[in-house]
């Protein structure tokens, strides 16, 4: 199919009109789906042609996450498209950004996916979701009268909604609706393990990458009650007396920063129990993602994963100070297996050195989660291909930064314009850019990315740096401390939230 300067493609939804940019065909927030506060989406339709030449609006967020300033609009449930300017029927990559389940966009200047889609030669679908306090908090465990048609996971829901979306409309856009990749990072790549773990998700897509997904990122049923109850009383409302009625009527600024004093008041990082996630139960998540993994319930599909080498290197210097770090960690993992720290501790040493802390966090939060997908998801006979991203240009190893949290994007992307590319990769952008656009891409196209599969016996695992190789089962003696840690529910004390039960 050939697109004209302004393309217009024909949808059961609508027409879309879109535009020609840098080469590429792109047609900017799409609605796919409309949802009242809470409550799971509809498909989406209109009259006359859909203007797709803007960005639609995000996800009520405050400004740079941690801001006071609201923005986003709660009508957020839209998505981007971008292809090359050809007639080619092309694979489909549909991305669900990072940002800690409370703030990001499908549309930040380094997930635009210009390049990506024209490098790769693909279809790229950017998607916008529900986040933070309208997102990622379970309400329905509150058991008020009104909540009877709440969703407890609207992120999750907008998300096969989107992934329905592209399959019924995807062809359209010279997309293969059988050839479907899922890519997230961080709570994006999150949402990708919750997708597989998702009955209701299975067979819209056929392969996924998954980047530096805290899986752990899960409520239980005692973590849904403990942050639903924050949530209505940072909103504003007397706890013993509140309705659905009027949380629902509280201004979406509000519900919003409420949220924020979730971050700052609640356990979040120092206990691995974020106030926002996935929660366990209902249809679309019946149990933990790690618990359906081991039961072989997950979507069987090919699967590429991995983490960065020092992922919250500087999360560590924000968050903990020096004498606090061996008690932090101690408390942080005994919230989730109260046995399982002492081994753990050996395998980093001095805990108070700031180096050993950081590798802890990363690995508790990150890496350790990733081999155990990597693991159970191998043993059941899908295909598994593990990477580990550790270039950092000489400045940032010299701070003690090492490849931090998120910085594989810019290479993955090369979105070489990017004043933030040029700092974290130097002058190496393009040689990584090219590695990893090269291994994506023969993902993407069906094939294997370039090393050999992620198998118990050889746990072979790439290591992405100027010149990339593989090695076989790194860091095994930290590992095997791993092994056995208790990873698929957190298991504190409610008591600790003192507030009175909320009335119906």
């Amino acid at each position: 199919m050939k697109f004209a300067n302004r393309p217009i493609v024909e949808t059961a939804s609508g027409p879309i009109a879109g535009m020609v940019i840098e080469g590429v065909c792109t047609w900017r927030g799409i609605p796919y789906g409309t949802a009242a506060r809470w409550e799971p989406p509809r498909p989406a339709t209109w009259n006359g042609v859909w203007d797709g030449t803007e960005y639609g609006p995000v996800a009520p967020q405050t400004t740079y996450g941690w801001g006071d300033r609201v923005v986003g609009d709660e009508c957020c449930l839209n998505l981007d498209v971008v292809r090359p300017y050809s007639d080619a029927q092309l694979p489909v990559v549909v991305y669900f950004h990072g940002g800690g389940f409370f703030s990001g966009a499908s549309h930040t200047a380094v997930l635009r996916g210009f390049n990506f889609s024209k490098e790769i030669d693909c279809v790229y679908v950017g998607v916008n979701f529900r986040l933070g306090t309208l997102g990622y908090v379970d309400l329905t465990s509150l058991g008020w009268e009104g909540t009877e048609h709440w969703e407890p996971n609207p992120a999750l829901s907008d998300q096969i909604a989107a992934l329905r979306w592209v399959h019924r409309h995807i062809a359209a856009f010279g997309g293969d609706p059988a050839r479907v990749t899922l890519m997230g990072e961080s709570a994006g790549g999150a949402a990708i393990a919750a997708l597989m773990s998702s009955p209701a998700s299975h067979g819209l897509y056929d392969r996924v990458i998954m980047q530096s997904a805290p899986v752990m990122g899960v409520h239980t049923a005692v973590q849904a009650r403990v942050w639903a109850r924050k949530l209505v009383q940072y909103s504003g409302l007397v706890p013993r007396t509140a309705t659905a009625k009027e949380l629902r009527a509280v201004p979406v600024a509000d519900v919003v920063r409420a949220g924020q004093q979730m971050l700052w008041r609640g356990g979040g990082l120092k206990e691995l129990n974020p106030c926002f996630g996935t929660s366990i139960g209902g249809e679309l998540m019946p149990r933990h993602p790690l618990q359906q993994f081991k039961e072989g319930r997950q979507a069987p599909t090919p699967m590429l994963i991995g983490t960065n080498n020092d992922e919250l290197s500087v999360a560590q210097l924000l968050y903990f100070s020096k004498g606090s770090r061996a008690d932090a960690a101690r408390r942080m993992l005994q919230a989730h297996d109260p046995v399982g720290f002492d081994e753990i501790s050996n395998a980093y040493g001095d805990l108070g050195k700031r180096s050993n802390f950081a590798h802890l966090l990363t690995d508790a939060v990150f890496w350790a989660q990733s081999v155990r997908l990597a693991e159970l998801h191998s043993q059941h006979d899908h295909d598994v291909w593990m990477y580990r991203y550790d270039y950092a240009p000489a400045m940032l190893r010299r701070l003690g930064i090492g490849a931090m949290h998120s910085m594989e994007l810019s290479a993955l992307f090369g979105d070489t314009g990017a004043s933030k590319a040029k700092l974290l990769l130097g002058q190496e952008q393009s040689v990584l850019t090219e590695q990893m656009q090269e291994a994506w891409g023969r993902f993407i196209w069906g094939d294997d990315p370039g090393w050999e599969r992620y198998e118990l016996s050889n746990r072979a695992t790439r290591i992405m740096e100027r010149e990339s190789f593989t090695v076989h089962d790194p860091r095994a003696d930290v590992r095997r401390a791993w092994q056995h840690f208790r990873m698929d529910g957190w298991s504190g004390d409610e008591s600790s939230v003192a507030m009175p039960r909320p009335g119906r």
